[in-house]
């Protein structure tokens, strides 16, 4: 679990520091398509998410 929250974070900093538009991702009005790697980071951060989501909800005792 541990693991996940870890790659997660480390993820999200990587499409963070790619982007010109600043520590908080503000963009600048400007539309345009992810490409390349950072297309590849969007698509992992959205399967880690869920991965994650779903091992905490199993992992819950009732």
């Amino acid at each position: 679990m541990m693991v996940f929250a870890i790659i997660i974070v480390i993820i999200i900093l990587l499409q963070t520091r790619g982007s010109s538009a600043g520590l908080f991702g503000q963009s600048d009005g400007s539309y345009r398509s992810r490409r390349g790697i950072e297309q590849i980071l969007f698509r992992l951060t959205i399967v880690l998410i869920i991965a994650f989501v779903a091992i905490a909800v199993l992992n819950v005792r009732f």
